[in-house]
């Protein structure tokens, strides 16, 4: 493998795998400048075959933002798919307070790409991990205080309405303080990295390796660059990491009422 820098720019990386030539793009999800790239990149190059950050979950709740409205709370709380719309609600109430400041929706990047791989007529790989795999993961591996802190952490985030001032905003923007946050992220909860982070590292690395074709673009979230780079030669246990956790006995009762708490109040803070 080698490791090269054929676009002159510090946020895409050539690695040559033999005779296949796979284009690493780090963005960062709210950028602008993010979402450009990944397009022109996309257009400049004209692979066989992109890769994207999305599973088909992740990817519909980007598509089509609204569609959530039109679910039946209950049943998906039933059918253990809660994790699933927590998610979805999550993204749309902070695309609702970041979007007046950043003038861009989260995630538009991936949407960019993919519109710019339908255009060249490139095959379009949705490379990551299904989102209810990773949450209920990362679930499992929270003690009940864990728990609490996340709840707090995401609730607080979701009902703040602290405005940014515009050297946040451009703080934001920065793959660099993407990349730091992920890290403080796992200093706070070093328990949920290896399923939020390093797995999916490894998946996204499968993924793209097994991509069709000579040329590809992956597009992905800055902070997957190095542990992909990482994993992208070495062999990998994909079954091992798409195993969902048997739920325990004493956390089905807060099973229900966390995401049924997040679900309710992310429906009210997004209308």
């Amino acid at each position: 493998m080698t490791i090269e820098n054929e676009i002159e720019n510090e946020n895409v990386d050539l690695i040559t795998l033999g005779k296949r030539r796979i284009y690493l793009v780090g963005t960062a999800h709210i950028s602008k400048a993010s979402a450009e790239l990944a397009e022109s990149v996309v257009r400049q190059i004209k692979p066989n075959t992109v890769a994207i950050e999305l599973c088909e979950g992740r990817y519909l709740s980007l598509k089509e933002p609204e569609r959530w409205k039109n679910t039946d709370i209950v049943q998906v709380i039933k059918q253990g798919r809660a994790y699933v719309l927590m998610a979805q609600l999550i993204l749309a109430a902070f695309q609702k307070r970041l979007g007046k400041h950043l003038q861009i929706k989260p995630g538009e990047e991936m949407l960019r790409a993919i519109a710019a791989a339908e255009h060249c007529g490139a095959r379009v790989v949705m490379a990551d991990r299904d989102v209810k795999i990773t949450l209920k993961r990362t679930w499992a591996a929270l003690s009940y205080w864990q728990m609490c802190k996340v709840l707090c952490g995401i609730l607080g985030g979701v009902l703040s309405q602290e405005t940014l001032s515009e050297e946040e905003v451009e703080k934001l923007k920065s793959a660099d303080a993407l990349q730091e946050l992920m890290k403080d992220f796992t200093r706070t909860l070093p328990s949920v990295r290896t399923a939020l982070i390093d797995e999916r590292d490894q998946f996204l690395a499968s993924k793209i390796r097994e991509a069709p074709g000579r040329t590809i673009v992956a597009v992905v979230g800055a902070g997957h660059v190095a542990g992909i780079k990482n994993w992208i030669t070495k062999p990998i246990d994909m079954e091992s990491i798409q195993v969902i956790p048997p739920p325990r006995k004493s956390r089905k009762l807060i099973s229900w009422i966390i995401p049924g708490l997040l679900v309710v109040v992310c429906f009210f803070v997004v209308l």
